[in-house]
């Protein structure tokens, strides 16, 4: 079967296409915008991919269109399918027919880290001598691809994101992957040009909630009041709840030694007496942030009958996905690290866990607000704070973003730049940095190749 897929090389759509390759199928694919490391990963899986979008891309004839939810109607090629009535699914429903079915899914969801606790949930499986299967919106470095079949009989993971479907479908994606094990780990107002406000946002949630079924297992973070009035709408699923102080008959809970180490307690029973292990879990990432990731993806798999003892040694193994506080290099002693952190929350937390982890040195920020929700300004009051855990901070107002970035650097609490032209931002980032300071890039998007060109700079300057 020849299945083209529009939208490619979006996080999801491109992870989709390798499943198809791997399942057997002609795989082809177009974008407007191809870029690393999603497209490498599609050219050495061999799927061919089109730049820009256009009726020719359709020839030969595909067998099935999977569209993407960034494409809507007036699209030249979303209207070449409906005009030559090919027949076309969304990319969540492609998934649930294809691979999902006989699969013990476990869908990790929430506002925040869902790319790292996914894969880290895969990795433990894995490290358990599972082979699961998992599709994740980024590249997990301890597999190198995003989207792999695994065992036929083995837990299949999934990024359960609650953006919508498609343009014919708007109900968010994870309704379609009805979970075994659902991972609720945070949820906070986001995509703000598809849902009005946080209630609606909680009311897709709940419909997530009610696809997974009494035999399950449903993980909730604690100290989430969205994700209690979620709850409250009902639940018939047993739920476990985890986090520092998790208020449950089933709960997994922190206890904090230092920056990377902590450990694990499983609690079962109304009375709260210890019926099953403990560890300590010792790793290289630093900060509250990721080690609830690491609580949430060890309450899966413990779930799933892999022992928190397994779990918690696997742990010292973990690589970040691609991405996420991703190493890209490092010049006369000046690091510069790539992250996906787009919305404030997501921003401070990388850099507060960053900050434990920088024992000399300045930790410089550098922020492209890109997302919908950025671009449409609704968090626009919390973004002077974000930073604060950063020494500095470097702020580039990208093409298409209406409204002025100057209110946020008169409110910063630490020095703030800011500039409209990547190669000026460079340059002022270069002119700044010393050994031992850690430069770290956040964006959603290919931030104009602006790794590449930091890297090369300083490299001129300080190599």
């Amino acid at each position: 079967m020849h299945v083209h897929i529009l939208g490619i090389c979006g996080t999801f759509m491109g992870s989709l296409a390798l499943l198809a390759r791997e399942l057997g199928h002609t795989v082809s694919g177009s974008d407007a915008g191809v870029y690393p490391p999603m497209s490498t990963q599609l050219e050495e899986a061999g799927i061919a991919l089109r730049e820009g979008y256009a009726p020719a891309n359709l020839a030969p004839r595909p067998d099935l269109v999977v569209i993407g939810n960034a494409l809507s109607r007036g699209n030249p090629e979303v209207e070449a399918v409906l005009d030559q009535g090919l027949p076309y699914v969304s990319g969540p429903q492609w998934l649930a027919e294809q691979v999902l079915p006989g699969r013990r899914v476990i869908a990790v969801a929430g506002t925040h880290g869902k790319t790292t606790t996914a894969s880290l949930v895969a990795w433990l499986l894995e490290s358990a001598g599972l082979s699961p299967g998992f599709l994740i919106g980024g590249v997990p470095r301890n597999f190198g691809l995003s989207a792999r079949l695994g065992a036929h009989d083995a837990p299949f993971v999934v990024e359960a994101d609650e953006y919508d479907t498609a343009f014919f479908d708007k109900r968010s994606k994870f309704v379609h992957y009805r979970p075994e094990i659902a991972v609720l780990g945070n949820l906070e107002f986001d995509h703000a040009d598809i849902f009005e406000d946080l209630a609606a946002i909680e009311r897709q949630f709940h419909h997530l909630v009610r696809t997974v079924p009494g035999r399950g297992r449903l993980l909730v973070a604690d100290g989430e009041p969205a994700l209690d009035r979620v709850l409250a709408m009902g639940a018939w699923t047993p739920v476990a709840r985890f986090g520092s102080a998790a208020e449950s008959p089933w709960r997994y809970e922190l206890e904090r030694e230092d920056a990377s180490r902590f450990r694990v307690i499983h609690q079962q029973g109304e009375g709260g007496d210890r019926i099953d292990e403990d560890a300590v879990v010792d790793w290289p990432l630093t900060g509250a942030y990721n080690a609830r990731n690491a609580l949430a993806a060890l309450a899966a798999v413990h779930a799933c009958g892999v022992d928190l003892a397994r779990g918690a040694a696997a742990l010292a193994r973990f690589e970040t996905p691609r991405r996420r506080q991703e190493l890209r290099g490092e010049v006369g002693g000046i690091q510069v690290i790539d992250d996906f952190a787009h919305h404030p929350t997501a921003i401070a937390a990388t850099l507060v866990g960053l900050r434990a982890a920088t024992a000399r040195g300045r930790l410089l920020a550098v922020i492209e607000p890109r997302s919908n929700t950025m671009r449409l300004g609704n968090l626009r009051d919390r973004l002077a704070d974000c930073v604060a855990a950063a020494d500095a901070a470097f702020w580039y107002q990208p093409s298409g973003l209406d409204w002025s970035l100057a209110p946020v650097l008169a409110a910063s609490p630490v020095p703030a730049h800011l500039e409209e032209d990547i190669d000026a931002l460079v340059a002022a980032l270069v002119a700044e940095a010393r050994p031992y300071d850690r430069i770290v890039v956040m964006s959603n998007g290919g931030f104009g190749g602006i790794h590449e060109k930091l890297l090369a700079a300083l490299e001129v300057a300080h190599g």
